[in-house]
This record gives structure tokens, sequence and C-alpha cells, in this order.
């Protein structure tokens, strides 16, 4: 039985989380947060790859760049593992993707979390010059990335020639520390996108899902790895999940009034759906979470809103939350 672990997104831009205004001063937020991450008993610490903030969030806003930013972190940290909740495989070509990945699992001494998926955000590949392809042709570049991305963290040269992409003779070293890779977590939803699942994840994460989607996921998940003759128990069942914990009900209420001042619209957006986040009381989100533990999932990506009100909800959820969806088990 796999025991429940829990990581979180590192402040980023993604929803106008910063509490400061100097870019400077915001990345010694995001260090922050890990660092107190890490001193809580955090298993890691993910980023977005992103180059924009959300649809309508502060467009304008800073978002700090996926892999410099991790890298800083690792600097920074000696146990908090890192990762990326999905790399945009069609922002970079997978024997470069594999060099960046070999080469931060090397400085973080094996640390690195391996995240991927198809890519999904046309805005940002139409601004950033990027060829938005139909879902399957990304898929398929998907599945040929981790193809490329594996036998160069394996092999002394490697060689492969697909449909949309090609390596000859190509060598990557240092290959990861890690053995006999690092952890490949493949994200999103989708037949096909199951199909590379099966193919090539150790873990397999949903954003943003209600306990019933994902427990179909699952069930498909399982038919996909039977259609390719893997055991199912090799993967590990994940979800990404907006959460906001006060103490009690008055201190969530004032950390809500308080996004509100901060940025009303992306307060707005966030809580709009109660489908998209776990709020309230430690015993309500523990609740909430305990529906994901009992159909199978066992790692949580916690993005925490409302970190740049309070640190200390880092510490609410750490104490107060973690131990209940444990006792799950």
């Amino acid at each position: 039985m796999r025991p429940i672990r829990v990581g979180l997104t590192l402040p980023q831009g993604w929803l106008d989380e910063f509490p400061r205004a100097k870019p400077s001063e915001q990345f010694l937020f995001s260090k922050d947060v890990a660092l107190e991450a890490e001193r809580l008993g955090y298993e890691a610490g993910y980023v977005y790859d992103h180059f924009i903030p959300y649809y309508g969030n502060n467009e304008n806003g800073p978002f700090f760049e996926a892999y410099t930013l991790l890298s800083a972190v690792a600097s920074v940290t000696t146990r908090l593992r890192i990762g990326q909740v999905v790399t945009c495989n069609s922002f970079r070509h997978p024997s470069l993707l594999a060099k960046i990945t070999s080469t931060l699992d090397a400085i973080s001494n094996g640390r690195l979390e391996f995240g991927i998926g198809a890519g999904w955000f046309e805005e940002e590949y139409v601004s950033y010059g990027y060829r938005f392809d139909n879902a399957r042709t990304r898929i398929e570049q998907l599945d040929e990335s981790l193809a490329i991305i594996r036998k160069m963290w394996k092999d002394e040269k490697s060689t492969f020639k697909g449909k949309h992409y090609s390596v000859e003779n190509a060598i990557c070293s240092p290959k990861p520390v890690q053995l006999p890779h690092p952890p490949i977590m493949v994200g999103g939803a989708g037949s096909r996108l199951m199909e590379v699942v099966a193919r090539h994840a150790t873990r397999y994460n949903h954003p943003f899902g209600t306990p019933e989607v994902l427990e179909e996921k699952i069930s498909m998940l399982k038919t996909k790895c039977k259609d390719a003759g893997r055991d199912h128990g090799e993967i590990e069942n994940s979800v990404l999940l907006r959460v906001l914990v006060g103490k009690d009900g008055d201190e969530v209420k004032e950390i809500v009034s308080g996004l509100k001042k901060k940025n009303e619209s992306i307060t707005d957006f966030v809580l709009r759906s109660s489908d998209s986040i776990a709020m309230g009381t430690p015993d309500e989100v523990s609740e909430y979470l305990g529906r994901y533990e009992r159909i199978g999932i066992t790692y949580f990506i916690v993005n925490f809103v409302g970190l740049s009100r309070s640190l200390d909800m880092l510490s609410t959820f750490a104490a107060k939350v973690i131990p209940k969806i444990r006792q799950c088990r």
C-alpha cells in the first residue's frame, strides 16, 4: 500500500499570488515558501511550465520561467523534491529536455520529479511563436518525446527516428542521479493520453478534477495498462487541487476578504466552483481530500490559495490536515 504524500506548487505568478512588487522580492517569497515547506516536511515543490499567467488573471503580471525557478530552488533546499506540474512538451525539443532534466537531477542530488504533458494553452503558444497542433498530434509528440528522453537518460548514445522527432547518437551526460530514472508524472486527460501514461509514466496526475471524474480516469487507465501489458499497480495516482484552509471559519473568511481586496476577479475565478477548491477548516478540507484517498489517490499536489496573506496556511495544513488524510489508510 502506497503512503499518502503531499507536495505543493510554489508561488510563480499563475494566479497573482505574490505579495511583493519587485521581481527580486517575488523570488524571495517563492524561496521562503520552499524553505518553509521543506521544514514542515512537504514532499516536493512544483511549478507550472507556462510563460504568462492564466487567462484574464493579471495577464501583464510577472510569471517566472519554470526550469530557471526550479534551479534556483534546488540550490537553496536540501530535502524538498522539485518538479513540474506538467512540462509543456511543445516548448523544448526532447533531446534538450533530456539534458535539462538530467542536469537538474544532478545539481539537486537526485530530487527531480519530472512532470510532462501535451500542452493546452493555445494563447500562450501563439503569442510566443509556437505552432499549436491538434490534440492528436500533440499527444503523438509527447509519446515520442518520452521515448527519446528515457533513452537519453539511460543509453550512452541515443538514436531515434520518429514521425515528429529524431535524434542521432545523442549524448546526455551527466545522467540522472536517480535509478533507473527520475519519476515520470504524465498529466492530463483523454483516452489517447492515457495510452501514453500506460507506456511511460510512473505517476498519473489529473488537474482539478472531482473524485467522480478521477475515478473514471483511473478505471480508464487500468484498461489502457492491461492493453499495454503493464501492471497498473506500477503507476501512482495523483491530483492537483487548490486549497484554502484556515484555523477556523473566521480565519477562512478573513483570508477570502483579503484576497478579494487584492484582486477580486482572480479570487472570484478561483472560488466560483466548489469542484476546483478544497476550502474551509482543517476538518472540512480533510473530509474533502479523504474522498480522493478513498478512490485510490495517494499523491496530492496542493496549490494553496492565500499564501500571500500568511504562510501560516502551510503549517496549518501540515499539522492538521495531512495527519487526518493519512489516517484514512
